[in-house]
């Protein structure tokens, strides 16, 4: 006849903690430390993440794209002393991976800078001119 699973430390079970007489007992944090997560790979975690964050490639304008951008650009340069406000979807170069993304900006325009060829907002913020995908003048209503 088997015995049931609970009697297989019967004889041992009400018996006091066995204490060392070389070794001090280990602190309860270190104790806990040894249960701690283990990245065997450090860094392995976050190189995965990276390789799997998606990036854009830069878009090549066409010419037709390029004209309305053009016409775009004159038409808020005739309001820039107002300040205009515009939408502007530029890409912004991704500094890791080659490639990168497409935000969109809405922002009031302060100047244009044609020596460094960029557009300069009200809050300092800055596009390179060569960045813009599109841009457009929002009439205030």
């Amino acid at each position: 006849m088997k015995q049931q699973h609970t009697d297989n430390y019967e004889d041992i079970i009400h018996l006091p903690h066995p204490v060392s007489k070389k070794h001090a007992q280990m602190p309860i944090r270190d104790r806990a430390a040894q249960f701690a997560p283990f990245a065997a790979l450090t860094g392995y975690k976050e190189a995965i993440q990276e390789a799997q964050r998606l990036i854009d490639q830069r878009k090549v304008l066409d010419e037709n794209r390029n004209m309305q951008n053009d016409e775009s650009l004159q038409e808020i340069l005739q309001h820039i002393t107002e300040q205009p406000r515009i939408r502007v979807t530029y890409f912004q170069p991704d500094e890791r991976k080659d490639g990168g993304a497409y935000r969109t900006l809405i922002m009031n325009l302060k100047k244009m800078d044609e020596y460094n060829r960029r557009l300069i907002f009200s809050d300092h913020s800055w596009i390179p001119l060569d960045d813009i995908y599109e841009i457009e003048l929002l009439l205030e209503r």
